[in-house]
Parts: C-alpha cells; structure tokens; sequence
C-alpha cells in the first residue's frame, strides 16, 4: 500500500508534524509495535510508531480541530500510526460539531484503506459511520460486513455500536450473524463485544441470538458475549449445555 511521506508534506501543517515530533517517545513506541503487532506476518506489519499516547493525541485533536477535511485527509495517509490516529480524532470531533457531516462521511469511507489497525476503528466507526447511517440507508454497511478486508468488516461491526447504544438491535445483530463464523481474531472479538453490549440493554436479544450460536461460533467470540452473565449461567454455554 502506497502512504504519502507525511514529513516531506509541504502542505500548511508544519506546526502539527512538529507537535507529533516532539512527542515521540521510543521506550513507548516499542511497546506499542509489539501490542499491535507490527513483525512480519502480523496484521500490522510495518506500521510506524512515534509511542504517543491516546492522551496527548487528544490534547492535539482539540487544538487542530479547525483543520480543514482536506488537510485532514493528508495527515492520515501517513506512515506514522498515530498520525493516522490523530487524523481520525479530529475527524470525530469535526462530525459532532454537526458541520459537513455528509463530506466527513464520505472523507470516511474514501480513506479506509488507511483505518487499518482496531484501534484506529474503534475510535472512529461507530462516532463517523455509525451516527451517520442511523437514521440512513444502511445498505453500505452490510457491503462493508462482507469485504474481504479485516478492517472494513470491523468498521461495519464497530459502527452498529452506536445503533445499540440508541437501544435499536437489529442491524448490529444482523451484521453480528454475517461475521460469527468470521476467521480472523480481531473480528471474532468484535462479535463479541458488540453481543455483549446488546445484552446490557436486552438480555433477551443477546440470549435469542446465543441459543442459535453459541454451539458453532468461536470460543473467544462466545466468551466476550458472556462475559457479564452469572458464574453458573457462563459455564452451562461455554460446556456446551442446552440452554
């Protein structure tokens, strides 16, 4: 994948690419590439790290919250991850400002292909997507479940979080049946997740869609479903009992 040289950018954002300069802490960016798994053959292989923690990329955000969608599209194709994290915080903001949220959505999607780390989905899928498509045709989002690319189906399951914190299911469990039986670990954990958080505001919801898959679908997915629920409840799914 091609990534602009976000240093050699002669662009108007000096002052930002000096602030994420000198932040950089190596002992932090090291411990950073092992979580996210930047060796070869890993998800994230090759990501860059500057060790820069969510705190201070949020100070950032709220000082180059004026940045302009264009500006904030150069600064997320960079190689440096948390460029990129940066870039989509201000992003976020600029959409609850209530401003363009049609251009930021669509700036969204255009640029997926360099949301490409959970962290960087999870920060943004459900505060962008998500609260964009509510109220919206959601025909793009089941698109995204079905993309061969880890990333996109992540966003599409990340986003249904805020169709489930407004206390509407469906769509975030019909996205959940697309991908129970998903191969990859970080989607499988996603699953979960998002089941478990439907089941903090309906039990009954999360227990239907359970008693149809907790025989067949991943063990990590049925343990992040499960996780809230009562000792002896937990051990009767993860055993495998008739529920």
């Amino acid at each position: 994948m091609h990534r602009t040289n976000f240093f050699f950018m002669k662009d108007g954002l000096s002052e930002l690419k000096k602030d994420l300069k000198k932040r950089r802490n190596e002992k932090k960016a090291k411990i950073y590439r092992r979580f996210f798994k930047t060796n070869r053959g890993e998800y994230a292989a090759g990501d860059v790290f500057f060790g820069i923690s969510s705190p201070e990329l949020n100070v950032l955000a709220t000082k180059y919250r004026d940045i302009s969608i264009r500006g904030i599209e150069k600064i997320l194709h960079s190689e440096i991850h948390e460029a990129r994290s940066l870039a989509l915080r201000i992003l976020v903001k600029k959409y609850e400002s209530g401003n363009d949220d049609e251009r930021i959505y669509r700036a969204y999607i255009r640029n997926l292909r360099w949301i490409n780390n959970w962290d960087l989905v999870d920060i943004s899928a459900s505060a962008i997507v998500g609260r964009h498509l509510f109220n919206r045709d959601k025909k793009n989002l089941f698109i995204l479940a079905r993309s061969k690319n880890v990333w996109s189906r992540r966003v599409a399951m990340i986003a249904s979080f805020y169709f489930i914190k407004q206390g509407v299911f469906s769509d975030a469990l019909s996205i959940a049946e697309i991908l129970v039986h998903d191969p990859h670990d970080l989607i499988r954990k996603a699953v979960g997740w998002m089941l478990r958080e439907v089941g903090k505001r309906s039990l009954h919801k999360e227990e239907v869609f359970l008693r149809k898959y907790y025989k067949t679908m991943p063990r990590v997915t049925l343990r992040y479903a499960i996780e809230r629920f009562p000792e002896a409840q937990r051990i009767k799914y993860l055993k495998g009992f008739e529920i």
